[in-house]
Order: structure tokens, then sequence, then C-alpha cells
């Protein structure tokens, strides 16, 4: 009986070395990686100007003083983001429109790590069925990263705010046959409380581009049971998508969870941002989750990811 327990343990041990020893060069071992919860939460039509008006958002002031979103809304162990999610969900405030259903908000554990040559972005959530109308029929979910390098210091402040204007479509001053996507206040003439309706002339927006004033974003699109979909791009007067995106995806539903990795190498040809050590970059995340679409999501605030150590949301060594 003691022999044939040795041989079971000798033999799960070689299984171990085995299975340790077939993990492809660089490759995380993600169980070792401390993870993060990260709030996302629904926003209804929280605009950047719905943010910046006091009359509407009593923290304006606030913030025009310099406090941040996420040093008010979202402290460690006092997020408000769930509470803010199921009031908004519910039509009492910031929504027109409530979907039956749809939950308020949501939590993704995420991990960042370098991988070999690649900077790699675990997220794992709870799968969530569709709630309403299927508004893209072609994709269960979506997960988005964006990330600047202090070129947008609004995003630094507010996250994916910075992006998200109240003439978009589907928001509160959306004009009737207008398909305006996410943009930054830079690619404007000017904003008024309804948003940037005039877009600065092409040679400024592409001196703009040449000095990186723009976002990027990694995102995969998921179905249960069939690869992921890997989609980047870059935000400036409206969201542009690579035609050879740089940006990897994985994706795996199982037990009732997602598992979402998003990779793209450290170095990768301009406008993608360069990824060092020693630099502190600023992400934010979103996911639509049972088939929603543009602002139908839960969205996270602004959180710092510091590459080669330091100190940051996310600190990767």
């Amino acid at each position: 009986m003691r022999l044939m327990n040795a041989k079971l343990v000798l033999a799960g041990g070689l299984l171990a070395a085995s299975a340790l020893w077939a993990l492809p060069a660089g490759a995380v071992d993600w169980a070792s990686v401390p993870g993060k919860d990260v709030n996302l939460f629904y926003p209804g039509q929280a605009s950047f100007e719905w943010v910046l008006t006091q009359t509407d958002h009593s923290g304006a002031p606030v913030f025009k003083d310099g406090k941040n979103c996420a040093q008010c809304h979202d402290l460690p162990g006092k997020s408000e983001a769930s509470k803010m999610g199921d009031t908004i969900v519910s039509g009492k405030k910031l929504e027109p429109a409530p979907i039956a259903g749809k939950p308020g908000s949501i939590v993704a554990n995420v991990k960042i790590a370098k991988d070999g040559d690649k900077l790699s972005v675990r997220l794992e959530f709870p799968d969530t069925p569709a709630a309403g109308a299927k508004m893209d029929a072609d994709n269960a979910v979506k997960v988005t990263m964006m990330l600047d390098n202090g070129k947008v210091p609004e995003f630094a402040r507010m996250g994916c705010w910075a992006t998200c204007h109240d003439n978009l479509a589907y928001m509160a001053s959306a004009q009737p046959g207008q398909d305006v996507t996410k943009y930054i206040k830079q690619s404007r003439v000017k904003l008024t409380r309804q948003g940037g309706a005039d877009v600065k002339p092409a040679d400024e927006l592409a001196k703009l581009h040449g000095e990186g004033m723009e976002l990027e974003y990694w995102q995969a699109k998921l179905n249960p049971g069939k690869p992921a979909a890997a989609v980047d791009g870059f935000i400036l007067d409206k969201r542009a998508p690579d035609a050879t995106p740089a940006v990897t995806a994985e994706g795996k539903l199982e037990g009732g969870k997602w598992v979402v990795i998003l990779s793209r190498k450290l170095a990768a040809p301009a406008p993608y941002k360069e990824l060092a050590a020693g630099k502190v970059y600023t992400v934010g995340f979103a996911i639509h989750g049972g088939f929603a679409a543009r602002r139908f999501h839960w969205v996270s605030f602004e959180h710092s990811l510091a590459i080669g150590g330091g100190e940051g949301d996310f600190v990767v060594k």
C-alpha cells in the first residue's frame, strides 16, 4: 500500500512538472498575480458635460477644484458604484428608458502582468443574462480597456467620461440621424452643455494625432463556445478601430464566469502608446453584457497602472 501511494505521489509530481514545463515561454502564472476587484456600474446618460454642471451634479465644484471621480466615489472599501448603478438603472436618475432586469453594477477581478514582451490584462466576472432586446446580436459580451499615458489629462481624472459626451448616440442631446461615437474634447472647436457639435479641421486633428493626443482601447468580443475576437483602436474625434489589431484576445465562459485576457506587445508602432518601465498610465474598463451595445454597459472609474514597480492601483514588475 505504501509503495502504491508513493507511486501515486511520484506520478502526480511528474504530471505537475510536465504541466509546468508545457507552459509557453513567458506565459503568466496568473495564480501568483495579485488581483483587484474593480467596480463597474451602469452610467445611464451621465456625460462629460453632466459631470461638470453643478445644477446637475453636486460634485462638479469639487471636481473643478481638483478632486478626481474615484477619490469621491470609489474609495477602497467605500465604493458608491453599486448604489449609483442601482439608482440609475432603475430610471430614478439619468435613464429615461430603464431596462427591466438589468443589473445596476458588476464586479470584475482584474490582474495585470508582463507576459514576456507583452502586457496582459486578465478580467474575471460573472456572466449576465440578456435584459431587454439584444442590441448587439453578434456579440454576447464585449470587454474593453481604455489606456492613456498622460496625453489626455481628463482621462486621468475621470476615466471613460473623458470620451462620453452629451451628443453621442443614445445620449440626452443626441441628434436624429447623427451617429456620433466617443471623442475627446480636444477634437472639438468648443463644448457646450450639449457636447461638441463642430469637429476641428482635418489639419488640426492630424497635428493632435501626431502628438499622441488620443486614447487607445483594447476590446474582446465574446460568444460562448467561440474564440474571442480582438479589436483595438483610438479615440480622438471618433472611435476609430485599427484594421490590423496589435491586441490579442482570449475568452472562456466556465461555471457561470467569464475569464478574458487582453494582450499586446510592450513595444508597438505609433500611434499605440509606448508601454515602458518607470511610467504610470491610466486605465478604465467597460463590460457590455447580455448583448448590450453603446452606453448600455457597465463602466469603471479611472485606475492607475505602474509598470516596472512604483505606486498605482495596479503595479506590474
